[in-house]
């Protein structure tokens, strides 16, 4: 009897299905990551068959965009509520009838109001993946999971435009531009059928306290969006009129408010929208300071580079990103090696590296577009661009797994929510800067210059992020020291 006493307790038991379902969670991943850059590419055979208004057409990305946004963190929120699993789901049904809706548009008013509904549903099913690893996976096995994310993303990056310049050329059963939206459809009904097949009953279930939706946090935080995401994606094309900058301005009270009234709905008892105590945790605030800066250089960088392709080079779509399948490999490459043997063992120091082995093969991208200039062919630029793909993909495993290091489950919903949304806000700055500065040199001397000088600027943001992330914890032990105290 002794004996049996001193035997340890078993070991909890593992969800067996969970890399299954971490596949569908990167399924919906790559269909949002498609759906953000595809339409670009598709944009002239659209305008040549509806007509209208050049803004009409930016808007074709920009209403996804500015939806998805605003309405990330009050998805992640209803999550919390209505349980995980329901909401992907739910946001994967929407998503998918969205797309069909798109392709049967019959006009640029209703191709981009079925956009918009796009994003709000994305904002429904995106940011409840996060927070289903956390559910599935034990922490030995986070960083291998967020490892995955990395080639994910990589790849979806290059194939949105490579994909929609084929299928609107191949122009399949006499689609054209529509098939860019068709796609979506058989992916979308996968995820919808494997997410309620695969993921845990226990995503399902609602949070073990009463959780209500802040119904005065939800329009604050969505005006603080609107107000700062709108003149983001639009600044650029209406040249920066005054209001642009007035919208941002306004948009710092309106987040103090929302802080503020966080912050009383807690001390009253209510359910506020993000959970204050997060600010507390030193590894999530860092970790956003350096996704703003990171995801901001990452998105400038793609842009500058698609752009000086196309428009310096002549290339086609299809060209351009069949020469970006070098950075897919070496995200990937990337990616595995840290998720699942430098990440867990280094921590901290992985993402150092892959920031400045990216700023370096950024540096060489620039190098090569200089030294063979009019002459460049794919296979110059293939040695930099797979290097600076290696690098993004170190970062992609230890960022995301000490950024939810330490979180608890009841902010599980809020912490997904506000980090996607900063993702997408890093996103949104970056293209906003590098894109504004990249047309404006290139006006005055050149695509040759340009290129040059904003793709020096991207390897600059890459190392400020390298300072900013400093700020980060060294590991990602709390999982296992918050596990050990609950």
């Amino acid at each position: 009897m002794a004996t049996h006493l001193l035997e340890a307790p078993p070991e909890p038991q593992l969800y067996r299905r969970r890399w299954l379902a971490l596949a569908v969670i990167l399924v919906v991943e790559a269909m949002d990551l498609l759906d953000t850059t595809i339409t670009g590419v598709a944009a002239p055979a659209i305008h040549r068959e509806f007509g209208g208004s050049e803004s009409q057409i930016q808007w074709l990305s920009a209403a996804y965009t500015l939806s998805f946004a605003v309405l990330l963190v009050t998805g992640a929120r209803l999550g919390d509520i209505y349980g995980r699993k329901r909401l992907f789901v739910l946001g994967a049904a929407g998503f998918t009838l969205a797309s069909a809706l798109c392709a049967a548009a019959d006009g640029p008013g209703l191709l981009i109001t079925a956009r918009t509904v796009q994003g709000a549903f994305a904002a429904l099913m995106i940011p409840q993946g996060l927070g289903l690893i956390r559910t599935m996976f034990p922490p030995k096995e986070m960083g291998a999971a967020f490892g995955l994310f990395g080639p994910v993303l990589g790849l979806s990056s290059v194939l949105g435009p490579t994909l929609g310049g084929y299928l609107v050329d191949a122009d399949w059963f006499g689609t054209g531009w529509r098939m860019i939206f068709l796609v979506n459809l058989p992916l979308g009904a996968v995820a919808v059928l494997a997410g309620a097949k695969l993921f845990p009953a226990n995503a399902l279930t609602r949070a073990a306290e009463a959780v209500r939706l802040d119904l005065i946090g939800v329009p604050l935080i969505s005006t603080a969006a609107v107000l700062l995401v709108f003149p983001l994606v639009q600044g650029r094309d209406l040249g920066w009129p005054l209001w642009t900058y007035l919208s941002m301005a306004a948009s710092v009270p309106v987040l103090l408010l929302f802080a503020r009234y966080q912050r009383l709905a807690q001390r009253r008892g209510g359910s506020p929208l993000v959970e204050p105590s997060l600010f507390g945790r030193r590894a999530f605030t860092a970790a956003l300071a350096t996704g703003v800066v990171f995801f901001g250089a990452l998105s400038g960088l793609m842009l500058v580079f698609t752009l000086y392709l196309q428009l310096g080079l002549g290339w086609t779509p299809l060209h351009s990103g069949l020469t970006m399948i070098p950075l897919s490999l070496g995200m990937a490459g990337g990616a595995v090696l840290s998720g699942a043997v430098l990440g867990p063992k280094y921590g901290r120091r992985v993402l150092h590296g892959g920031l400045v082995v990216a700023a370096l093969g950024a540096l060489g991208v620039w190098a090569t577009t200089a030294h063979w200039a009019g002459s460049l062919t794919s296979w110059e630029l293939a040695p930099a661009v797979l290097v600076t793909g290696f690098g993004l993909g170190l970062i992609m495993a230890p960022f995301f797994d000490i950024a939810l290091a330490g979180v608890e489950e009841h902010e599980v919903g809020s912490a997904s929510g506000v980090l996607n949304a900063v993702q997408q806000l890093g996103g949104s700055v970056g293209v906003a800067v590098l894109g504004t500065t990249f047309f404006g040199w290139a006006a005055s001397d050149g695509f040759q210059h340009a290129a040059g000088w904003t793709l020096g600027l991207a390897a600059a943001g890459l190392a400020l992020a390298f300072a900013v992330a400093f700020l980060l914890p060294e590991r990602a032990r709390p999982h296992e020291e918050a596990a050990a105290g609950s």
